[in-house]
């Protein structure tokens, strides 16, 4: 007789922890999406839920599908349910996860623009943002100059929290990771010449200030939207009602 491998709530929580919001460039665990995970004898149904009822559809559409894909690497899982709760096109989208429609099967003739086109604009500004908090940091904790940047190589930054991330987002845009790459590079891996690197640094400050705006702003919508009936924290709630447990 096998026995059937059940999965933790931990694990279905560090699955959504790998999907983001691709605008804000954060985890929907951080930024309080997760509204509830609900563990049965099925598998797991998770709701989602957004700062605002307009929201775009096709960010709300990336981070409910992206929700279901994670899930579904989950060993011992069951059956995946997402829904996303209070939105304009709630009705929509559920259908169309739960009939595995895609973008284009669920929004139809809307569906214009291509989601994978917007993933990677946002992956980029993402790449750029980590670059410049790099880049900033390095400056401050070994008081180099700006004329310093263009010899940098990744093995130079001492910030380990910040290189983690900038190495992320360059192995998500499909830039080298290798300790000796330069650090300031455009999209496409490119060192930047000495003397364009000022302006287009201070382009990079300004996306990841506009980043860390919207995100800001967006956690206080949502505390404004949910606050009165439901906290709103990092932690989702959860309920494990299987009659079967992890061990």
């Amino acid at each position: 007789m096998t026995t059937l491998a059940l999965c933790s709530p931990v694990d279905v929580v560090e699955a959504l922890a790998t999907v983001t919001d691709p605008e804000l460039d954060e985890p929907i665990t951080d930024l309080g999406f997760v509204r509830s995970v609900t563990l049965d004898d099925d598998g797991v149904e998770v709701h989602l839920r957004l700062p605002t009822a307009f929201c775009s559809p096709n960010f709300a559409y990336l981070m409910a599908s992206d929700s279901l894909d994670a899930l579904r690497l989950v060993e011992g899982i069951g059956k995946v349910r997402v829904l996303l709760d209070d939105h304009h096109d709630s009705a929509k989208i559920n259908i169309g996860l739960a009939a595995d429609a895609g973008y284009r099967g669920t929004f139809g003739s809307e569906a214009e623009d291509s989601l994978e086109e917007l993933r990677s604009v946002f992956l980029r500004k993402a790449h750029l943002a980590a670059m410049e908090r790099s880049i900033t940091a390095h400056l401050a904790q070994t008081g180099e100059g700006v004329e310093r940047i263009h010899t940098l190589t990744l093995r130079d930054i001492r910030s380990e929290r910040h290189t983690t991330a900038l190495l992320r987002r360059r192995s998500a845009i499909g830039l080298s990771i290798c300790p000796n790459s330069r650090v300031f590079v455009d999209e496409h891996g490119r060192s930047v010449a000495p003397e364009a690197i000022p302006l287009k640094l201070r382009f990079a400050k300004s996306v990841r200030i506009s980043i860390e705006g919207n995100s800001h702003f967006c956690r206080g919508l949502l505390a404004t939207r949910y606050d009165d009936t439901e906290p709103i924290g990092a932690s989702p709630r959860i309920n494990d009602i299987r009659t079967r447990r992890f061990p």
